[in-house]
């Protein structure tokens, strides 16, 4: 086939799904070649890491923004279904593209994915070429003086500073020629989002998914509560965190783009620097989560400590249903399970929590906690869910040290001291003084009965008893002497 000017340039999105600051389709439209833009729903190359409900409903309605807005352009979004590689390959044939464009992912089978795809490519002698979109820095880029990856976050961290502010982001194209587009799947006849039961009605209050939401959820966090980050960060009773994450999943907004703002927003409003820094702190740790996968493919499904291969976990289906539909009698464990299921989110701190319950208290495998988040987090990402499953369990790089193991009633009291957030979502509780509500099974029957609290019944007593429970968990954990990775 002869390379006239007028094939186009097939642009693949994949998790960059903005506009703005999208290094691939920006040099897809400076080709000077027409432009066919994809995507592809892959649920054969992930294996068990396909998308999770919850995520699925996310993406829906963040394919809809993106089409909406090519459209606004003239283009549209041609959908296909598929393993990728024929996808791709099919999508070339039927359009006569000249070159294949995308930004990468940093998975271990999205990396032997495109690494076939492009040696296809290339002995179809059609171009192909990948960017940046997603990391302040790649994997790659940074390294110890050993030219050795990170295992302390710290280092790393410190690593990445040295390198300097990452580049300014790009605007988006001011115009895009499109060339014909082949035919395209219904994204509606994809059914990625729930019906039948709709179990994700909830969602919809919560989130906007899309390039535009995520910008507004961007503004709203500099605007109302960005300046007091540092200090109340932790806060499950306060709206005090950016709930940018299922936005920088999906890439409709980068790391890039938060980190000029932020500092835009620092010189523009006098901010503390202590705010900047534990803000961009969490990019940084986001940062390191990819690093890991991308050094270490085996995260997700073994402990990088491999003393830990060995532990005695203690498979209870009961405890673990009980984990999942927030019913361990523990109020702060079962508030942060409900708003979970409710909303497919969840506070940081409340992660750290209900992790530390699961394989602490219960002695339940890291595993079983990260296969629940993949499905019911809209922000499922395989790097973070990962790592900080493996960092709470003890078993990951510069993890939580196995004796450290969080008391929920603590917890409870210091990041919800009011009990609001425990009200908000386990309601039978709603009566209790704030005093008690932490701990509803040292309160007097009066009380209890005059709050219509019968436990055991309407709200359960606790699963298992927090002293018991600590107690063996050391006793399990201190027989392995962890290695270093």
């Amino acid at each position: 086939m002869t390379d006239r000017a007028d094939r186009p340039v097939l642009f693949w999105f994949r998790q960059d799904l903005r506009l703005a600051d999208i290094p691939g389709l920006l040099a897809a439209a400076e080709s000077g070649r027409p432009l066919v833009a994809a995507f592809v729903l892959d649920d054969e190359t992930p294996g068990r890491w396909r998308l999770g409900g919850a995520a699925r409903w996310w993406l829906h309605h963040s394919l809809a923004a993106l089409d909406k807005s090519l459209s606004a352009l003239g283009g549209t979004l041609v959908l296909r279904r598929g393993r990728a590689a024929e996808a791709i390959a099919s999508l070339v044939r039927e359009t006569g593209a000249a070159a294949v464009y995308w930004n990468r992912c940093y998975e271990p089978y999205a990396i032997a994915r495109d690494k076939a795809i492009k040696r296809t490519l290339a002995e179809n002698g059609i171009a192909r070429r990948s960017f940046n979109a997603s990391l302040l820095y790649e994997p790659l880029t940074v390294l110890n003086k050993e030219g050795s990856p990170f295992a302390i976050f710290a280092a790393f961290w410190r690593a990445c500073l040295a390198r300097g502010a990452p580049p300014a982001p790009l605007p988006p194209p001011r115009r895009l020629v499109f060339a014909p587009g082949p035919a395209s799947d219904s994204l509606d006849g994809w059914r990625l989002a729930p019906s039948q039961p709709n179990w994700a009605g909830g969602f919809a209050t919560r989130w906007i998914p899309g390039e535009s939401g995520a910008q507004q959820r961007l503004a709203n966090f500099l605007d109302t509560g960005a300046r007091d980050y540092a200090a109340q960060r932790d806060r499950l009773d306060l709206n005090a965190t950016s709930r940018l994450s299922p936005h920088l999943r999906f890439g409709e907004i980068d790391p890039r783009q938060i980190w000029h703002a932020i500092l835009a927003a620092r010189a523009a409003c006098s901010w503390p620097q202590q705010t900047v820094d534990k803000f961009l702190l969490e990019l940084g740790w986001r940062e390191f989560a990819h690093a890991l996968l991308y050094h270490h493919p085996e995260l997700p499904h073994a402990p990088l400590r491999t003393a830990f291969a060995r532990f005695s976990w203690q498979v209870n289906a009961k405890h673990l249903a009980a984990w999942q539909q927030g019913l361990t009698g523990y109020p702060i464990v079962d508030a942060a399970m409900r708003e979970l299921w409710a909303t497919g989110w969840i506070h940081n701190r409340a992660r750290m929590i209900v992790a530390s319950f699961l394989v602490k208290h219960l002695l339940i495998p890291w595993q079983e906690g990260q296969a629940w988040f993949w499905d019911t987090l809209v922000d499922a990402d395989l790097a973070n869910n990962a790592t900080n499953w493996q960092w709470i369990a003890g078993c990951g790089v510069d993890a939580a040290p196995y004796f450290r193991i969080f008391n929920p009633v603590l917890q409870g009291e210091k990041f919800d001291p009011q009990g609001s957030y425990v009200r908000r979502w386990v309601p039978e509780l709603a009566g209790l003084p704030d005093t008690w509500i932490h701990k509803p099974w040292l309160a007097s029957a009066w009380m209890l009965r005059n709050a219509g609290i019968r436990l055991g019944e309407n709200y359960p007593a606790p699963i298992v008893d927090h002293r018991v429970a600590r107690r063996r968990a050391l006793q399990a954990f201190a027989h392995l002497t962890p290695a270093p990775i």
